[in-house]
């Protein structure tokens, strides 16, 4: 059954792909994918998940232009993903919301990497579907009413984001990061909401200074004549730079549910 997820995960990985590429640009999801260089459309063995980036070294079988790693790393991410949520959940159901919310956090990862920012409609759908799940018990098909705690597991969560998107007019936080973490308290409870973003935060920091530190190696090979300079399109990270959350909101998710790591309770109990 793992494999039967891997492989269905990699599917499924693929049409996430051009959900996240073709969102709102007017275009349908129907249709045969086309290199974005010579616009043909690619041939079935150029379309199978994972196996043909690497089978044609990540190029275009007509014109030979480079294909984004984009493509490889959404399937082979959503196929893991996929494995994980059959190996935890204790339910069909638990596994039918669960591979419906990573969907859409999936897409909504991919979609602030590309545009930063977080669409409306899969942030609500996500958030809407988190509120749901609290009421279905994950083993059969009956209702449950959730603790007062859980139904404010969201509200709280979201909080600290919609406070520092007030007070700094959006510069320190997008409304989108502020919208997700709602769905992510109602997704994780009160405990695992907070720790995800907290784990965010810290994840978060530490790419950031990790590309700080890059450009300023780079920055001095430049000045010593080691490296070629960069052409005008090439945009150098600063403090300034304006960096995509949302991936970051989505790892801790992944790390909250799939290892159950609760920093709230490590910083309480400590």
């Amino acid at each position: 059954m793992v494999a039967l997820f891997f492989v269905f995960g990699a599917l499924f990985g693929s049409f996430l792909n051009v959900v996240a590429i073709r969102y709102n640009t007017g275009k349908g999801l129907h249709g045969r994918s086309r290199c974005a260089s010579c616009g043909k459309g690619l041939l079935w063995f150029e379309l199978v998940p994972i196996i043909s980036f690497f089978a044609l070294r990540g190029r275009c079988f007509t014109c030979k232009s480079a294909l984004s790693i984009q493509y490889p790393l959404v399937e082979g991410a959503t196929a893991l993903i996929f494995c994980g949520v059959y190996l935890v959940s204790s339910g069909a159901l638990e596994i039918l919301f669960s591979l419906v919310l990573f969907s859409l956090l999936i897409v909504i990862a991919v979609y602030d990497i590309r545009h930063a920012i977080i669409p409306d409609g899969l942030v609500y759908a996500f958030s809407g579907l988190a509120f749901i799940q609290m009421w279905v018990s994950p083993s059969s098909l009956s209702f449950l009413v959730p603790s007062s705690t859980n139904m404010l597991a969201g509200v709280v969560v979201a909080l600290p984001f919609f406070l520092l998107w007030l007070l700094s007019s959006g510069r320190w936080i997008g409304l989108g990061d502020a919208k997700l973490s709602l769905g992510t308290g109602w997704f994780l409870g009160m405990s695992g909401g907070g720790s995800a973003l907290i784990l965010a935060f810290w994840i978060g920091a530490f790419v950031s200074v990790a590309l700080l530190a890059y450009e300023s190696i780079r920055h001095a090979q430049r000045r010593r004549g080691r490296t070629p300079a960069l052409n005008s399109e090439h945009k150098r990270f600063t403090m300034k730079s304006e960096v995509p959350f949302a991936p970051f909101i989505i790892l801790g998710i992944l790390l909250v549910y799939f290892f159950d790591i609760n920093v709230i309770e490590l910083a309480m109990f400590s």
